[in-house]
């Protein structure tokens, strides 16, 4: 107990000693930067869109402004099959483990760092067994000099933080934190975002394929139908069916790869079949899609988050090596016993106590530690450029979403107007043969036509899908309305 009380009045000393040191911080201290002070991402605001009655994903969409953004917004397309396979991947893709592994290590180290806010505490005990030299000894051939020592010691360290070169380290890791925090975010929405683009490309792929399919069922039974005279006609008729054909290995060979990816995202390996088949009719196109105020995007979108922080750490790191060009002080405090009989450790007239004080100061580096800070500074005020190009590209992500759903809308008309018109001909053409006042190669060449719109049509459904997932991906995801992503 004795021990501990001297510990204690030593320890005072030491932390009121470290008081004298009071400084202040060196460096700038880091300020968010300003969003960009505009009204919209656009020229003109975007309207809703145009519609397509009577057919699949034709619904008009509308634009809110100032919705939040779920953090399950894959859901709006209503498909149960989507929702189960995206679920899937969030729990088992090693790219996700990947950054909630970056994220503990940020964090520990972050946390490791603030340890040196604290005095250093350490205990020790050491005994030997010692004999001194006969020749000095008092009395030759004795046991005056044989004896035993016993050490209890506790060590008390601390580095006062001046110039705040600590705390501009827990500063510059903290962000790193941060950025981990937002790389997590970032790779959940990449992650759902490709789910859903991988899942709509198989849907329009499988859709090809049927049509393909069904082409070439009708061409094998008129081609083995009977009523076919002239050999030109069945050549044409053989050509048409080559060329339908034809593409039939380049689609096969899309839709394995999809499966592919989609086994990849989720997870698993692609010999592991998916439960999961995708096709047009297993979505639903969002008619209401929100658009976030651009004050906010930069709130929202996690990479602008990373840049941000990464602006923050590289601030820090201009305190930092400003900080190791001044004066560091220590201050280390010992307390113990020292006795020849383990019984008389603590016995009176055994203890010994020390305290020092320490001041280092750089001389001369010849200018290492000056370019040091011109260099920090230098990568400071590239972080600040990377911050804005990402801002940029961020409001360009946005842009390029909603000027494509503006035209997909008209594209998506266009292909149905161009789809019906096809059909009309081909009715038409397939009336005339059959009166006797068309040839075969007017029916074929009309029959090909309608086939090329129908392809048309199915492609421009899927934009559609495509860039609405585009624009949620584009304006955050809404990750921060997930609770499996950190707040801070």
């Amino acid at each position: 107990m004795r021990l501990i009380r001297k510990l204690r009045v030593k320890y005072s000393m030491l932390l009121s000693a470290s008081l004298l040191f009071a400084g202040c911080a060196v460096g700038p201290n880091f300020k968010r930067p300003a969003a960009p002070n505009v009204a919209g991402y656009t020229s003109t605001p975007p309207s809703a869109t145009g519609s397509t009655p009577n057919l699949p994903s034709g619904e008009a969409q509308q634009f809110v402004p100032d919705r939040d953004i779920p953090g399950d917004w894959w859901t709006l397309f209503h498909s149960a099959q989507l929702n189960d396979l995206i679920e899937r991947a969030l729990k088992a893709n090693p790219d996700l483990q990947a950054a909630q592994a970056a994220l503990l290590v940020a964090r520990e180290n972050m946390l490791a760092q603030r340890g040196a806010y604290y005095p250093s505490v350490s205990g020790s005990f050491s005994s030997s067994r010692n004999k001194t030299s006969d020749v000095i000894a008092p009395f030759p051939n004795s046991n005056t000099f044989s004896y035993s020592l016993f050490t209890p010691q506790v060590s008390v360290s601390y580095v006062p933080d001046v110039f705040h070169l600590n705390r501009r380290t827990v500063e510059s890791l903290r962000a790193q934190e941060q950025q981990a925090r937002f790389a997590l975010a970032a790779t959940h929405i990449t992650l759902s975002s490709n789910v859903v683009a991988a899942a709509i490309q198989e849907g329009s792929l499988r859709g090809q394929l049927i049509d393909i399919n069904t082409t070439m069922l009708r061409i094998l039974r008129e081609q083995f139908a009977q009523g076919y005279v002239a050999r030109l006609d069945v050549a044409a008729q053989e050509s048409q069916l080559a060329q339908v054909t034809a593409t039939l290995p380049p689609l096969l060979k899309q839709l394995a790869q999809q499966r592919d990816l989609l086994a990849e995202l989720s997870g698993g390996l692609p010999s592991e079949e998916l439960p999961e088949k995708f096709e047009f009719s297993s979505f639903r196109l969002p008619r209401e899609l929100p658009v976030s105020l651009p004050s906010q995007l930069v709130e929202q979108r996690p990479d602008v988050r990373q840049a941000e922080e990464n602006l923050h750490a590289a601030s820090a790191q201009v305190g930092i090596a400003i900080a190791n060009r001044l004066p560091s002080f220590t201050l280390t405090a010992n307390a113990g016993s020292m006795a020849l009989a383990f019984s008389q450790i603590f016995a009176p007239g055994t203890g010994f106590w020390d305290l020092a004080a320490g001041v280092t100061q750089p001389i001369f580096d010849a200018g290492t530690l000056r370019h040091r800070e011109r260099a920090a500074q230098a990568a400071y005020t590239e972080a600040s450029e990377q911050y804005r190009g990402v801002v940029l590209t961020a409001f360009q992500n946005v842009a390029d979403a909603l000027n494509a759903l503006q035209q997909d809308a008209e594209a998506l008309k266009a292909a149905a107007a161009a789809e019906e018109a096809a059909g009309v001909t081909l009715t038409e053409a397939k009336s005339q043969f059959q009166a006797g006042y068309a040839n075969y190669l007017t029916l074929l060449n009309a029959e090909q036509t309608y086939q090329q719109a129908i392809l048309n049509l199915m492609q421009a459904q899927a934009n559609r899908y495509a860039d609405t997932a585009a624009l949620f991906q584009a304006l955050g995801g809404g990750w921060w309305n997930r609770v499996d992503i950190p707040k801070s």
